[in-house]
């Protein structure tokens, strides 16, 4: 006999909700390989009883923080690490973020395999400060210095800074090539757009993504050997296509769209070499959805390309309902189905996000989270959800 639950509805009530009959997806006796690089983006843990002020104050729970990427590695996605769904700039400033990145590393240490790659910004520098070009190459070299010390892997994120100093594409250039010659690996590019972020409006010197798309593409050009793949999150599948079709051979398109991915990961079969045929991914929604990812890319791995779509599909609808505008408030969707899960015990997060949706939203993700078989104990889930619609006065 199924659970059921009395979940809200939007202009009033409750209606009964029976969670399916279905068993989770089995947690694999290893670790899985697959034929794309598969990033997730990993939210953080905050530590609630830190005292501490949570909207000034960033206080995390790191076994519960690095427990949460030995999952992922577990699962044979790699750690995206301290980036825009850790909070970064949004709560994590840049000594906690440097400390998670130290963390991080040193237990991927005892994983054989362990992918990570750290987000390198220019977001310790005073945003009001910053006044010219040289203070983002200073910023970006400081925090390059700091990651590579420690043996990292860059992602080179996009710069706030740099988004508002830049008079043009020529800028953007300048940046990017000092920062890439620097490099001791290929780093990852990270273009977000301003959905995520509305001070990245512009980027790459210009509000018309084509052009945008031309100095991105050319900066690259100009860089060979130093760019391991672009990350975009434009939410706009054919954007990501046409510039995918564009990489120079072994340049990945590492897709950022929370709304198609599935289909962008599998690829259309056009293109005249591998990269340019699909996408490897660094998503934030993997976070949530690790167990069918893990699956799913498995399947796709030994070419069963009907099940890939059979597991991955579903977890579309509530990827772009975590997503949905205003997207920066995904990170909320993200941890409240690691707290139904069980991966952590709480529902709180830095900055206080918990409270940047509303009831009714979190209700829907619960809803979605179930019938794409993303509700690993369905118990644990059903009481989670009824104790925080109690905080909110709905008697479940």
């Amino acid at each position: 006999m199924s659970l059921s639950i009395a979940l809200p509805l939007d202009g009033g009530g409750t209606q009964a909700w029976a969670l399916r009959d279905a068993a989770p997806f089995p947690v694999p006796a290893s670790t899985p390989r697959f034929d794309r690089i598969a990033y997730s983006a990993a939210h953080v843990v905050a530590d609630p009883l830190a005292a501490s002020d949570p909207w000034l104050t960033a206080a995390l729970d790191w076994d519960a923080t690095i427990a949460c990427r030995q999952r992922l590695w577990s699962l044979g996605l790699g750690v995206a690490e301290a980036m825009d769904t850790a909070q970064r700039g949004m709560g994590l400033d840049w000594p906690t973020s440097l400390e998670l990145i130290r963390r991080s590393l040193d237990a991927a240490k005892d994983v054989p395999g362990a992918l990570v790659a750290s987000g390198c910004g220019t977001d310790h520098i005073a945003y009001d400060a910053t006044t010219t070009v040289d203070d983002v190459i200073r910023a970006y070299e400081e925090q390059m210095e700091a990651i590579e010390r420690l043996g990292g892997k860059l992602i080179v994120m996009a710069s706030r800074a740099l988004a508002k100093v830049a008079s043009g594409p020529a800028d953007y250039e300048r940046v990017y090539d000092r920062v890439l010659m620097q490099a001791k690996q290929p780093v990852i590019l990270h273009w977000l757009g301003d959905m995520f972020d509305p001070a990245l409006a512009g980027y790459w010197g210009s509000k018309n993504v084509d052009t945008a798309m031309e100095t991105a593409l050319g900066v690259i050009a100009a860089n060979p050997g130093k760019v391991d793949g672009i990350k975009i999150s434009l939410l706009d599948k054919t954007k990501e296509i046409v510039m995918r079709r564009r990489l120079p051979e072994g340049v990945r398109m590492y897709t950022g769209d929370d709304f198609n991915y599935a289909e962008l990961i599998a690829g259309d079969g056009i293109g005249a070499s591998a990269n340019q045929r699909q996408s490897d991914a660094l998503l934030g929604i993997f976070d949530a959805i690790a167990p069918a990812a893990s699956a799913a890319l498995a399947a796709l791995a030994r070419g069963d390309r009907a099940l890939f779509d059979a597991i991955l599909e579903p977890t579309v609808p509530l990827s772009r309902h975590i997503f949905q505008a205003p997207t920066r408030f995904y990170k909320t969707g993200i941890v409240f189905l690691a707290w139904l899960n069980g991966h952590q015990s709480h529902f709180t997060m830095v900055g206080g996000q918990q409270s940047a949706r509303s009831l009714l939203h979190l209700a829907d993700a619960f809803r979605l989270a179930d019938r794409a078989g993303l509700l690993e104990k369905p118990e644990l889930a059903v009481t989670r959800m009824r104790h925080l619609m109690a905080l909110h006065g709905v008697d479940a």
